[in-house]
């Protein structure tokens, strides 16, 4: 991990860096749906108040990523809103995100980790992969963009 690279709790004033960093990519290779613009309107009530947590990156002092862990039920919590920005990429920085989601899953008691995804996304795909992730078939979803599901088993 860098030296100027943070891996921070969530707070109420990160809301619009959280939103900006995946509207930026959702943008970038998709349309953004209306469960997006709620997610990410409301992180507090989609998010954390359901037993969830969003970690935010901070590089040199710019928040640069950010990562959620949804509460789904039953010991299964959904890795979703990872972004990095592109001026942060290849940086170690999703490696990061991801990793202190998987812990805090782990410290959470869950039993499995999944995420929806697209095969656009190939480097977010490898990232997946290398924290463990493997590929399986995927369900109907509220997302017209998802081809992709993953799941990790703790």
């Amino acid at each position: 991990m860098p030296t100027s690279l943070s891996i921070l709790d969530y707070q109420p004033a990160h809301q619009p860096a959280f939103r900006a960093l995946n509207h930026e990519w959702i943008s970038c290779y998709f349309t953004l749906e209306p469960i997006d613009n709620e997610m990410l309107d409301d992180p507090q009530g989609y998010i954390l108040n359901p037993g969830g947590h969003i970690f935010m990156a901070s590089y040199d002092g710019d928040l640069v990523g950010t990562c959620a862990l949804i509460n789904e039920h039953g010991g299964l919590y959904e890795l979703a809103k990872m972004a990095v920005s592109p001026r942060a990429q290849g940086l170690g920085i999703g490696w990061a995100l991801g990793t202190a989601v998987l812990d805090k899953a782990r410290e959470l008691g869950a039993s499995r980790v999944e995420l929806l995804s697209n095969s656009r996304l190939t480097p977010a795909l490898r990232l997946y992969e290398k924290l463990g992730f493997r590929h399986v078939p995927v369900p109907p979803t509220p997302y017209q963009r998802t081809d992709v599901k993953m799941v990790l088993d703790l």
